[in-house]
C-alpha cells in the first residue's frame, strides 16, 4: 500500500519556469519515492535514468532488499529463517500467496504441484528438433514458450483462474522440462516425475536416474538442491523480473512471459554468473591450479589485464550477500558428503574464497563471495553440467516472476510499459532523388 508522504518535494528550474511540486511516497521499509508521473504533462520533459537506477517501476509487497545491510526478505521474512525453516515449496506458497501455509494448506499445495508434473508427450517430438550439442537455455526458451501452444486453456493473462492454473502447472513442469533438456543433450531416454517425491528429490532423480536401475535420492544432495532453489526463488526487480513485467504488461500470456524472462536470464551478466564462475575456475586450473592463483589474482587487480574475477561482489548488495552464507554452509555440507574436499577444482575454490575473504583489496572493495560463487560449485558437487546451471536458476526463479506478473495484473495501476527516450539523433529532413545523394 503507497503511503503519501506529508513532504513534498519541489522541482525548480533556473530559466524561470513555474516550479513544481511532486508527491513524495513511504513505502512500509526502504527509500522513499518522488511521483513523477505528471512531470511530462506539466513541464513538457522526461526524466533520463538509463538502467533505471534510480526509479522505481512499480509497489511490490513481495520482496524486500537492503544491499547496505546484506538483508533480502521474501514478504517480510528473512530469508536465512526461509531456508533453514522452510522447503522450496512452502517459499513458493507464501510468495504466491502471501503467507506461509498450515500445514493443511502445505499439503493441499504440495498435491497440486506434484500432480502437474509431467508434460505433453509432444514436447519430446518437440525436442529432436534441436541439435543435442544446443545450450539447454535456448531449449528452455523454446520449451517454455511452447507451453502456450500446448496449454492453451490457461493462456488468458485476465483471468484469476487461469493465471493461477498457469502458475502451478509453470512450477510443477520446469524441472520436467530441465530434466528432458538434460537427458536429451547426453543421449539418455527421458525419466518421467514421479508425484510422491519432493519437488527437489523429483527432479534430481529426473536427472540422474536411468531405467537401469532403482535410483536412490541422496538426502543431503537432496536439500541441497532444495535450497538453490529458496535462495533464487525471488529477487526483487532485477533484469529478468523486470522483463517478465514488461512482457506481461502487454497482456501476453503468463508462458510467453515467463518465456521472456528465461531468455533475459540467459546473460552472463545475470543468470549466467555461476556459470561464468566455473568457466572462471576451469581456466584457472587448466593454467596451473593453486600454484598460480597469485599471478591470477595479480592479473585481476590489473586494470589493464582484461582478466574479471567472477562470482565474487554483487550489484545490489554492497556488504555480504546473505543468500552466500547459506549456500557456502550448504557447499561445505555437500562436498563433505561427497568427500571432494581434496578435489583439485574444489581446492582451488577454496583458496580463492579465502584471498578474497582475506586480501585488502578484496576487502576493501567488499568483493565477497556472492551466491553464484557457492551454487555453481555444489551444483558441480551434485553432478550438473555447467551449461545446465542457467536452467536451473530459471526453474527456481520461475515462481518468483509468477508473483510479479499476477502482483502486476492485479495493480489498478498497471499500465502497458513504456519508457522514454533522450533522441539525440539527425533532426527532420528531406529524402533527396538516389541521383543527389
Amino acid at each position: 500500500m503507497m503511503t503519501p508522504s506529508d513532504v513534498k518535494a519541489t522541482l525548480a528550474f533556473s530559466d524561470g519556469s513555474p516550479t513544481m511540486e511532486l508527491p513524495i511516497y513511504k513505502g512500509s521499509i526502504g527509500p522513499d519515492v518522488i511521483d513523477i508521473r505528471k512531470l511530462y504533462a506539466q513541464t513538457g520533459k522526461f526524466t533520463y535514468d538509463p538502467g533505471f537506477l534510480s526509479t522505481a517501476s512499480c509497489n511490490s509487497t513481495i520482496t524486500y532488499i537492503d544491499g547496505d545491510k546484506g538483508e533480502l526478505l521474501y514478504r517480510g521474512y528473512p530469508i536465512e529463517q526461509l531456508a533453514v525453516n522452510c522447503d522450496y515449496l512452502e517459499t513458493c506458497y507464501l510468495l504466491l500467496y502471501g503467507e506461509l501455509p498450515n500445514a493443511a494448506q502445505k499439503e493441499e499445495f504440495n498435491h497440486r504441484v506434484m500432480h502437474h508434473t509431467m508434460v505433453n508427450e509432444q514436447m519430446q517430438f518437440f525436442l529432436r528438433g534441436f541439435r543435442r550439442d544446443a545450450h539447454p537455455m535456448a531449449v528452455m526458451t523454446g520449451l517454455v514458450g511452447a507451453l502456450s501452444a500446448f496449454y492453451h486453456d490457461s493462456t488468458d493473462i485476465n483471468n484469476p483462474e487461469h493465471r493461477e492454473i498457469a502458475a502451478i502447472r509453470l512450477i510443477a513442469k520446469m524441472p520436467t522440462l530441465v530434466a528432458m533438456a538434460y537427458k536429451y543433450t547426453i543421449g539418455q531416454p527421458y525419466i518421467y516425475p514421479k508425484n510422491d517425491l519432493s519437488y527437489a528429490g523429483n527432479f534430481m532423480r529426473m536427472m540422474f536416474a536411468t531405467p537401469c536401475e532403482e535410483y536412490k535420492p541422496n538426502d543431503v544432495l537432496v536439500r541441497a538442491m532444495d535450497r538453490i532453489f529458496t535462495l533464487h526463488a525471488d529477487h526483487e526487480q532485477n533484469a529478468s523480473t523486470s522483463t517478465v513485467r514488461l512482457c506481461g504488461s502487454s497482456g501476453t500470456n503468463p508462458f510467453a512471459a515467463i518465456a521472456a524472462g528465461v531468455a533475459c536470464l540467459w546473460g552472463p551478466a545475470h543468470g549466467g554468473a555461476n556459470e561464468a564462475c566455473l568457466n572462471m575456475l576451469g581456466d584457472i586450473q587448466q593454467n596451473g591450479g593453486v600454484a598460480k592463483i597469485g599471478e591470477f589474482i595479480k592479473q585481476v587487480k590489473d586494470k589493464n589485464s582484461g582478466v574479471k574475477l567472477m562470482g565474487f561482489g554483487h550489484r545490489v548488495y554492497k556488504n555480504y550477500d546473505p543468500r552466500a552464507k547459506l549456500m557456502r554452509e550448504t557447499c561445505h555440507e555437500v562436498l563433505g558428503e561427497l568427500g571432494l574436499q581434496d578435489d583439485p577444482l574444489f581446492k582451488l575454490a577454496m583458496e580463492l574464497e579465502k584471498i578474497a575473504l582475506e586480501d585488502e583489496y578484496f576487502v576493501a572493495r567488499k568483493l565477497y563471495p556472492n551466491v553464484d560463487f557457492y551454487s555453481g560449485i555444489v551444483q558441480r558437487a551434485i553432478g550438473i553440467p555447467v551449461p545446465l546451471f542457467t536452467a536451473i536458476f530459471a526453474l527456481a526463479r520461475t515462481v518468483g516472476w509468477i508473483a510479479q506478473l499476477n502482483e502486476m495484473i492485479g495493480d489498478p495501476e498497471y499500465k502497458i510499459g513504456r519508457p522514454r527516450q533522450l533522441f539525440v539523433g539527425a533532426k527532420s529532413r528531406d529524402v533527396k532523388p538516389i541521383g543527389q545523394r
